[in-house]
């Protein structure tokens, strides 16, 4: 059966949200072009995706203010956004 670009897409999609550890989510945004650039510049000096970058900065930026916070800080924290 021949799939319509539809369909390769959707299964394009769905193969990519699947990391080494069967989950992922897809993130769709439009950034300054200077600031995509500084991502692929960092990127490539560091060895890495840029969407192993991002990801880096994230979480390293999330435990930075996280860590200051008292437990119930931190739940509401959580809370706040869980999908």
């Amino acid at each position: 059966m021949v799939m319509t670009n539809a369909q390769r897409q959707a299964k394009y999609r769905e193969q990519r949200l699947k990391n080494e550890n069967g989950t992922g989510s897809r993130l769709n945004l439009v950034i300054e072009h200077g600031a995509h650039l500084a991502l692929k510049r960092l990127a490539l000096r560091y060895g890495v995706t840029v969407t192993a970058l991002v990801e880096k900065l994230a979480m390293e930026e999330q435990a930075r203010l996280t860590e200051a916070m008292s437990a119930d800080e931190h739940i509401s924290y959580c809370d706040s956004v869980t999908a």
